[in-house]
């Protein structure tokens, strides 16, 4: 059984020129595109159609199975036809386009949820449209579900915030703290099982940590426990281990060693929801890379295109080399700057041509820097060389014997290898084939 252990050798420059900038809302945009897949899970399924008129906080798509999301209206329009959009992975969605009133009109039936016991707390998070806003999107409803098994026994809430330039969880944190205590209050209340909760952050974040230290001062339930700003400390089982000691076995969950991991800014809107009755329909969301102009922290309808917020936020100084969602160590790169944010976005990092160019690859020179590096202590360049052989069964037996699936795609072999080599890449085709591999044997 291969155990996991954050070796924390993997040490990145910060840029965190934005932890100091509350989120600025920005004005409405003239249109936004909802796509309904914006989570793990199932799409939704829309409920509105072409020419209806809808309201901020009104649901636009239901959930279409236990592993998905509703979606709400992030601005008050006119719904327009029904289209697909291509995501940054190749994947075609339904999504929803929504003109603009400029208004921003509230719809009339937002109102908080009754809440009473687990239950209706996890029928609260289903109604409110939360997901993992860490980026993982994986539905809250679902993974408060685990709840009532009752072997949780602690909640780590992730506020390490690993990733360079990245920030909107550090503002959360800071400025939304009353609401994250409400939400934690909740959990304890209807969750009797869990005993402890830990904050786990990053220590190039004093001022969160102490506002958590300072809101929490009262419970001694509550740990807030400072973490070496190390990457990729907020990976989930990288997070556990160093968090509580536990160890996430292979091919286990963390509720298999009874824990609960939850990011700081999903808490926090879960917490809104509950207070106010507004469902998920904006995101706080960091703008900088070394192409930004004005790096800040933006609060967004969820939908907005991204040269819309990159516009807001005063638009760039120098050409642009490329363009992610997300942080530069896992963020996708995209297309094209009229996609839309969606509930997973935390973060548009715009890097200029210098910051884009991808080294020259060189061959292997066998430094085992990229093993080394690997917070899960894998080969990385096993994978590499599996994918080179020509026979199949050869290639799935050697991914399989170095535990491709253990890879959680953190970019750390890439961003160490000195010959260059698109390891992490390699990595997600690796990946991709041997999923491939096991569906075939669950059709057989």
């Amino acid at each position: 059984m291969l155990a996991f252990r954050f070796l924390g050798k993997t040490h990145l420059p910060h840029n965190k020129n934005t932890s100091m900038l509350s989120a600025v809302e920005m004005p409405p945009p003239a249109e936004v595109l909802i796509p309904l897949l914006q989570h793990i899970g199932a799409p939704a399924e829309a409920i509105v159609k072409n020419g209806d008129y809808v309201k901020v906080g009104q649901k636009i798509a239901e959930a279409s199975g236990y592993v998905s999301s509703p979606i709400y209206a992030s601005v008050s329009g006119t719904v327009g036809k029904p289209e697909e959009y291509l995501r940054a992975d190749g994947r075609k969605v339904p999504a929803i386009r929504i003109v603009s009133d400029g208004e921003m009109a509230l719809f009339e039936e937002i109102a908080p949820p009754t809440v009473s016991d687990l239950d209706s707390l996890i029928l609260a998070a289903r109604e409110s449209g939360v997901v993992g806003l860490g980026g993982a999107g994986f539905p809250l409803s679902v993974k408060l579900d685990a709840l009532k098994k009752g072997n949780i026994d602690t909640v780590v809430f992730n506020g390490a915030e690993c990733e360079p330039y990245i920030t909107s969880d550090t503002r959360t944190m800071i400025d939304q703290a009353d609401r994250i205590k409400y939400g934690l209050e909740l959990i304890e209340k209807y969750a009797p099982t869990v005993k402890k909760f830990i904050f786990g952050i990053e220590k190039n974040k004093p001022e969160a940590i102490a506002k958590m230290r300072q809101i929490f001062s009262g419970s001694d339930k509550v740990t807030v426990k400072p973490l070496h700003p190390r990457y990729p400390q907020g990976a989930e089982k990288v997070l556990i281990f160093n968090t509580t000691g536990r160890t996430v076995p292979e091919g286990k969950l963390p509720a298999d060693v009874g824990v609960l991991v939850m990011n700081v800014s999903t808490l926090a809107a879960f917490a809104e929801y509950c207070e106010s009755g507004m469902p998920l329909v904006s995101r706080n969301i960091t703008l900088d890379g070394g192409a930004v102009a004005k790096p800040m922290n933006i609060k967004a309808p969820i939908g907005t295109a991204i040269h819309d917020i990159i516009e807001f936020g005063g638009g760039t100084k120098e050409n642009v080399g490329k363009i992610l969602l997300g942080g530069p160590m896992m963020g996708s790169a995209v297309y094209s700057s009229d996609e839309p944010v969606t509930k997973t976005t935390g973060a548009i990092t715009v890097l200029g041509i210098k910051e884009s160019l991808q080294p020259t690859e060189s061959p292997c020179i066998r430094c085992g820097r990229c093993a080394e590096s690997c917070p899960h202590n894998l080969i990385p360049d096993s994978f590499s060389k599996a994918l080179e052989l020509d026979n199949k069964e050869e290639r799935i037996n050697l991914l399989e014997k170095n535990k491709i699936m253990l890879c959680m795609e953190c970019g750390c072999c890439s961003y160490v290898c000195p010959a260059g080599r698109p390891l992490v890449q390699n990595n997600k085709l690796a990946k991709a084939e041997y999923r491939a591999h096991l569906a075939s044997l669950k059709d057989k």
